[in-house]
């Protein structure tokens, strides 16, 4: 039954599409037409907390131009302890572009790591990694956590040799006043690609620490001018 269930209906994989009319939501959900992609992602879900996401996020976004309308790419941002800037990185892309971002970090813990893949968050490791980027989405990694908002924590190294094989876009998320919090207002700038000076082969180890090095400096130096 799941299978058939899985060709019959629509998966909006990559875009955003308007929530259902809650009676005929709250139907499908009863009747079980509704589907999950490989990463877990239940669109109708995520569909869903949108709206309520956007009352209690506001973003202005710049540079939108940036972020690649259709194709694999990978956005990597600044972070802090918490949710604040993933969500309003995945409100930003969704505002310039209507496609969905697949945020690194899904937990491996019960109950809290599935409920996170429903709403599209994938593991950070390279197989999700790779597997989502192959798929054509939209990968968002956030850099090390770090309190401080005017700097830029480090590219996790072990993803980066498979995120060199796509574009790399570095984006600054920084809170608009005083303090920040999920609940507030939020900048989000992205900036252009993420490249090295020389030549390079994508699955060179080396290659992929000079890239790690490229998408801190590069978030930094955003985040520098936004100040």
């Amino acid at each position: 039954m799941v299978n058939a269930v899985h060709r019959i209906e629509t998966l909006h994989a990559d875009r955003v599409a308007s929530p259902e009319a809650p009676f005929n939501a709250l139907q499908r959900r009863f009747s079980g037409r509704y589907a999950r992609d490989p990463f877990g992602l239940d669109s109708q879900i995520a569909d869903t907390l949108i709206p309520v996401l956007n009352t209690l996020v506001r973003v202005n976004v710049h540079n939108g131009e940036h972020v690649p309308v259709d194709g694999p790419a990978v956005i990597v941002a600044n972070r802090g302890f918490g949710l604040a800037e993933p969500t309003a990185l995945a409100l930003a892309v969704k505002q310039t572009t209507g496609r969905r971002l697949r945020v690194v970090g899904a937990p491996s813990a019960p109950f809290i790591g599935p409920a996170s893949r429903r709403i599209g968050a994938i593991a950070a490791s390279d197989h999700d990694v790779t597997a989502a980027l192959r798929a054509g989405h939209l990968v968002g990694v956030p850099l090390a956590a770090t309190l401080l908002r005017t700097d830029a924590g480090a590219a996790p190294l072990a993803l980066a040799q498979a995120m060199t094989h796509n574009p790399i876009v570095p984006a600054a998320v920084k809170p608009i006043g005083r303090f920040g919090s999920v609940i507030g207002s939020w900048e989000v700038r992205f900036g252009s690609l993420v490249t090295l000076p020389e030549a390079y082969e994508p699955d060179d180890p080396l290659a992929a620490a000079r890239f790690a090095d490229a998408m801190r400096s590069a978030v930094h130096d955003l985040l520098v001018d936004e100040s």
